[in-house]
């Protein structure tokens, strides 16, 4: 399962795991505890796009 990040990721960083958390749940519903990850992820892409881009160190 997908830990919360120690540091900011990108909001570019973000959508790829997005993408890959979807495409591992293609052609079926998400589950109770899946869309709320699914929420926590969107939720963190939508932060750190406002925010901008961030430099990966």
């Amino acid at each position: 399962m997908l830990s919360t990040p120690s540091r900011q990721r990108s909001p570019e960083e973000i959508n790829r795991a997005i993408r890959h958390f979807l495409s591992a749940r293609s052609g079926r519903a998400l589950t109770g505890a899946e869309r709320r990850m699914y929420e926590r992820l969107r939720t963190e892409w939508a932060a750190a796009s406002r925010r901008g881009p961030c430099a990966v160190a």
